[in-house]
């Protein structure tokens, strides 16, 4: 009998659609891999903002978790919004408890249309507490400028604040250059388990369709690392989906804000 690769993603629900474990879903499997979850919070969300959260209680959270891996099993787990440092330090616990590996982190802090979703104190302990499980941290410019404590100008910065998201080479780290105002967008890759940079370019879209990029690109390198791709080839196969499904995206129309990617751009 054949089996799936298989891949777990914690993170908040966006009724929406267009991000967090929808998003997670919809890009875990058009890049061919099976989606279980753990939801860690419920928004009330749609393409205009988030206007409200109501957070699950860590020990849910937890068992989410564990029934998933215990009986369907995680080649890969994507982790993205966690509210606070009591969901953060239960997420840990359970996953050091499972022993499961291939963990992508998007360090998820403040959403497009900018409410903030992590609890001011919970960064520290994200910084402390689960950054160094990661194999891949997905930052943008701004979560990485919070992570780093310094202030990102110009391209010339990623491959220096990549090296420092690293944990001193060993958590490795994608930087998504879409916030930089360059005509291109060029996302640095730091292969920790390698000592390389890898430059990923894109064309850059004019498009209000961006919603869910980050959940969706971190998702797809979780799935391609499931698959059993080295990182380099992981995340250059994640960063091509994304692209095309934000030049896909750009041709619809849903809602009346930032709308989504194109999830099903292969189709």
């Amino acid at each position: 009998m054949k089996t799936y690769p298989r891949v777990l993603a914690i993170a908040g629900s966006d009724s929406g659609g267009g991000a967090g474990i929808q998003a997670d879903i919809k890009s875990i499997s058009a890049t061919g891999s099976y989606a279980a979850c753990a939801i860690t919070a419920i928004t009330v969300q749609n393409t205009l903002g988030v206007s409200d959260v109501l957070p699950i209680p860590p020990e849910i959270i937890a068992a989410q978790i564990d029934a998933v891996v215990t009986d369907i099993g995680a080649d890969a787990v994507k982790i993205g919004m966690l509210h606070s440092s009591e969901v953060i330090k239960a997420i840990r616990a359970k996953l050091h408890e499972l022993s499961v590996g291939n963990i992508v982190l998007d360090p998820v802090m403040v959403s497009t249309s900018g409410h903030r979703l992590i609890e001011e104190e919970a960064v520290a302990t994200l910084v402390s507490e689960l950054i160094p499980m990661a194999r891949v941290i997905t930052p943008n410019i701004p979560e990485a400028e919070i992570l780093s404590g310094e202030k990102i100008s110009c391209q010339d910065d990623l491959p220096r604040i990549a090296r420092k998201l690293s944990f001193g080479g060993k958590v490795s780290v994608m930087m998504k250059a879409g916030h930089l105002s360059d005509r291109s967008v060029v996302d640095i890759f730091y292969n920790a388990e390698e000592d390389r940079m890898v430059e990923l370019p894109s064309r850059r879209v004019d498009t209000p369709n961006t919603h869910g990029t980050g959940c969706t690109l971190s998702s797809a390198i979780a799935s391609y690392l499931a698959q059993g791709m080295d990182p380099d080839s992981a995340v250059t196969f994640a960063k091509n989906y994304i692209a095309g499904a934000i030049e896909s995206g750009s041709h619809y129309i849903i809602g009346h804000g930032h709308g989504p990617v194109d999830h099903f751009w292969k189709r």
